[in-house]
């Protein structure tokens, strides 16, 4: 192979992720070091960095992993993390946030990737991506850790929009349905609705109204639709998409990372308690430190914006270096997968008990 030929071989073989660097609470040293992080592992990556350019120049300059494989885009404005979404959608087009939309817009980049704010975020990725068609509210699906076999269930909404009509779940679940196949390999999903209890007597109207719905469209769409689940079923083998609103799911969400860090410090503070159980954890070292992994909410960081016509990764707004790189490799494995042309035509008919072909939806 000649050097043409192998420099042609790269140019296919890369995968370009738009970065906004000045989102988020610990600001672009935390966001370079995670991408730094991310481009050490994966040789494939390249990089458009948004921002300040003196500022990001500096901080790119101090990585030699990152030499030859970062674009920076200069925009001197920041969304802060309390600016309004309606304010940032009139004002905001000098930000590093818009800028980093925009590439996936013109097809720079596969995907985007920002810890800024979330409201903003979404706001700007409806106005400059634009809805999928029969989309009529878009969703944020993270990935939490679970007792099955993959590590992880999807969960959606968590918080793009805190209401959801029975239409609504139901999209939810053809989104959540595609992202599992094409995020953690699943050929027929399994489907939750999240409810208060599993009896299908129990819940609110549009729930009731949307276990038909998602029931209907099962066989067709191909997953398997296994009725209400319970809190508790979240992290469970049972399942792996769970269905629920933007409410409910936000609030499970930061449960979870409460939760999560609590019992950390609890552990932590149990074995400094004695000395003897000092000597304890030392000889179950290598087991804390596998269930410290297991649980750090870092590891799992990044919610995808399903529904629009290109892929935006949210990362959580005090991310440091591990979960900026965390967010960066879920957006690599998305566009690795080509997960937006997929996503695309799948979801579009989310009346799909109504509608005569189904082939589009099966096939997501």
């Amino acid at each position: 192979m000649t050097v043409e030929q192998s420099s042609k071989l790269r140019a296919v073989t890369q995968t370009v992720i738009s970065v906004d660097a000045m989102g988020g609470d610990r600001g672009p040293s935390a966001v370079v070091a995670g991408i730094a992080k991310s481009a050490a592992k994966n040789p494939e990556l390249r990089f458009i960095l948004h921002g300040q350019h003196d500022v990001l120049d500096r901080l790119v300059a101090k990585r030699k992993v990152l030499k030859g494989r970062v674009d920076i885009r200069d925009a001197t404005g920041v969304v802060t993390m309390d600016a309004k979404p309606s304010h940032v959608m009139r004002h905001g087009k000098d930000t590093s946030m818009w800028s980093a939309i925009n590439s996936v817009r013109e097809g720079e980049a596969t995907v985007c990737v920002s810890c800024g704010n979330t409201g903003a975020l979404m706001a700007l990725s409806i106005v400059r991506l634009r809805k999928l068609p029969g989309v009529n509210r878009p969703a944020i699906a993270c990935l939490w850790p679970s007792r099955n076999a993959h590590g992880f269930n999807v969960m959606l909404d968590v918080g793009a929009d805190v209401r959801a009509d029975e239409n609504d779940l139901l999209q939810y679940a053809l989104m959540g349905t595609s992202y599992a196949r094409n995020g953690l390999g699943l050929e027929c999903p399994r489907i939750g609705l999240l409810n208060v209890g599993t009896e299908e007597n129990k819940g609110r109207a549009e729930l009731k109204a949307a276990h038909d719905l998602i029931a209907d469209c099962a066989d067709k769409a191909n997953y398997e639709f296994i009725g209400f689940v319970e809190g508790g079923d979240i992290p469970s083998a049972h399942v792996d998409v769970i269905v629920t609103d933007g409410f409910t799911g936000n609030v499970a969400l930061k449960t979870a990372e409460g939760t999560a860090r609590l019992v950390g410090d609890v552990l932590k503070d149990s074995f400094k308690a004695t000395p003897l159980s000092r000597v304890a954890a030392l000889l179950a070292y290598t087991s804390l430190r596998r269930l410290k992994k297991r649980i750090d909410p870092r590891r799992v960081n990044g919610g995808v914006f399903l529904g629009l016509n290109g892929t935006v990764v949210k990362s959580h707004g005090s991310s440091d270096a591990t979960g900026v790189s965390a967010a960066v490799k879920l957006a690599f494995d998305l566009a690795r997968s080509g997960f937006t042309d997929r996503l695309a035509a799948r979801v579009a008919s989310a009346k799909c008990p109504v509608q005569n072909d189904y082939k589009d939806v099966a096939e997501g």
